[in-house]
């Protein structure tokens, strides 16, 4: 019995060394089959849509003294930048929505959709935009609960009624609109006038000098190109601001 029990005792041992090698290969396969899992983790992030960002806005100061003399389109877009920026939107290229004797705004503001400081759609398109318009509220509204007036500033407020006059250049088609460009935005005279449209709707059945009550970049022209010019009817030199690489 005891050459037995030493012969099996040997034995015994190779086999528990054996069941502990597979085990410890079954734990180590699991191992390996975790880090697949982490591999398609990381293929769900590779597969998300582009996000949403602010792609226009109505600025939020006017020109102030300067009035109608932007230095041209070059001068008002890097007021568009510069705003942009100040909010962190800079990393896009942002172009003002204004007409010249060279260029009309509807062609340098790209090809849309695009998105106010909310995230929602003001237009899908550039045809779009100059056929439906673009939402907004009534004269003397000054609270928005749901959101409905969506020519905000970059900041996300309203345009209040004194200041609702957004200088365009433009017809409704948003084609310049000759002679009313402020002589192609370089002019600050009281000879000169300016295009503009209407950050807010006029109440039912009023027109002010333009074709109709709903035009949000051509409701009728300003007294002049000077500060006191663009303020007269309810101004401020406000301008449209337009990301065109989306």
């Amino acid at each position: 019995m005891r050459r037995l029990s030493s012969f099996l005792v040997p034995v015994v041992f190779a086999v528990l060394v054996l069941g502990l090698g597979a085990c410890g290969d079954s734990t180590s396969g699991t191992g390996g089959t975790g880090g697949t899992g982490g591999t398609a983790g990381t293929g769900g992030t590779g597969g998300g849509s582009t996000e949403l960002a602010m792609s226009f806005f109505v600025t939020s100061v006017g020109t102030g003294a300067i009035g109608g003399d932007l230095g041209g389109l070059t001068g008002a877009d890097e007021m568009c930048q510069s705003l942009a920026a100040a909010v962190g939107a800079g990393d896009l290229t942002w172009h003002a929505y204004l007409s010249t004797s060279s260029e009309d705004a509807r062609d340098r503001i790209g090809t849309g959709p695009w998105y106010n400081q909310r995230l929602q759609e003001i237009a899908p398109n550039v045809d779009a935009l100059h056929e439906d318009g673009i939402a907004r509220l009534e004269w003397f509204v000054t609270e928005d609960p749901n959101e409905e007036g969506l020519l905000i500033d970059e900041n996300g407020h309203l345009v209040p009624l004194s200041e609702h006059d957004i200088i365009t250049g433009s017809t409704m088609e948003g084609r310049v609109f000759e002679e009313r460009t402020c002589v192609d935005w370089t002019s600050g005279s009281e000879d000169d006038l300016a295009q503009v449209g209407h950050s807010d709707l006029a109440p039912e059945g009023v027109t002010i000098g333009g074709p109709d009550r709903l035009s949000w970049n051509s409701a009728h022209d300003t007294v002049s190109c000077t500060e006191l010019g663009l303020a007269e009817r309810q101004g401020a030199g406000r301008f449209y601001c337009f990301a065109i690489d989306l």
